[in-house]
């Protein structure tokens, strides 16, 4: 599958559920609309989506929400897809320790973790910093490895903390994921930290220094420690390379995070033909263009203005 812009299709993002046991700050809510219907995705859509696509030539699957480990029907989400290269999922690790025994057949897992201080935490999230330590132990011996951190890096309240987390993962099949804050709705009063900045001093200390090749990433290796930059905003690069489509946890295909003018509902697909099935899907196919993309404007370059959601 390709879209207008000649890029492939190989990752499906599905939010699998809107509940979260955490109120984080700068949630983004995986871009889906506030005035979303309360409907919940099934598991056959999900697995009739997944398999369709599969076929389609799409490699890899990524679960989040909400918080994914809230579905009480997880488990039987995993065991309903194909057999894809990559299956994984992004949890904040609340319920991690408790439900790793539903996770059979994931590969690996993302887990938010923003900082290891106990009342930074809290107040970011309103969670327990001790339940995620826990769970990324569980995971560890589970072997959802390579583990990424993903930590949101804000000045004055976690940048500091950038040089605890690289031990954290130190020696450990971990990579921690130092992300640019994307506070759209600006309810938080929170200021990213400038990742230039920081990728330019990680890259003075790296041991070796590689480059990823579909969203020019960095990653670098620190005294076997791994780091990873991503930075998503106004970035041509990652939107020109990106090739996910988004699954909606109320069963709508979004063509991109930042955009609510384009979905297609797919309520009851698993009740209509692989074929009919395929054509829904390429009707959000042919919906996709990057968000970010250079273009002129009055002789110099801009931008599509953000939408509100």
């Amino acid at each position: 599958m390709f879209d207008p812009f000649h890029r492939p299709i190989k990752s499906l993002r599905i939010s699998v559920t809107r509940k979260c046991n955490l109120k984080c700050l700068y949630c983004h809510e995986e871009g889906e609309l506030r005035s979303a219907q309360p409907y919940e995705i099934s598991v056959a859509e999900i697995a009739k989506i997944a398999h369709v696509c599969y076929e389609e030539g799409v490699t890899k699957v990524k679960f989040s929400g909400g918080e994914p480990l809230l579905r009480k029907d997880i488990g039987q989400i995993i065991k309903a897809l194909p057999p894809f290269k990559d299956i994984s999922m992004t949890t904040n690790g609340q319920l991690l320790e408790e439900r790793i025994g539903d996770l059979e057949g994931l590969d690996r897992i993302n887990v938010s973790v923003d900082t290891f201080n106990p009342a930074t935490y809290k107040r970011l999230t309103g969670g327990n910093i001790d339940n995620v330590l826990r769970g990324l132990d569980a995971a560890l011996e589970a072997g959802l490895t390579p583990i990424k951190i993903n930590m949101v890096v804000m000045d004055g309240v976690n940048d500091h903390e950038i040089g605890e987390m690289i031990r954290y993962v130190r020696g450990k099949e971990m990579v921690l994921q130092l992300i640019e804050l994307m506070d759209f709705k600006k309810r938080a009063g929170l200021r990213g930290s400038n990742l230039r900045v920081i990728e330019s001093t990680l890259e003075g200390l790296s041991d070796r220094t590689t480059t990823n090749t579909l969203h020019k990433r960095k990653k670098f290796e620190i005294n076997d420690a791994e780091i990873e930059i991503v930075r998503p905003i106004d970035n041509t690069e990652f939107c020109m390379n990106c090739n996910r489509l988004r699954v909606t946890s109320d069963a709508k295909l979004k063509p991109c995070l930042l955009r609510n003018d384009n979905l297609v509902d797919v309520r009851g697909i698993d009740q209509v033909s692989d074929a009919l099935a395929l054509e829904l899907i390429m009707k959000a196919v042919k919906r996709r263009e990057p968000y970010y993309k250079p273009r002129p404007v009055d002789g110099a370059y801009g931008r599509r203005k953000a939408d509100t959601y």
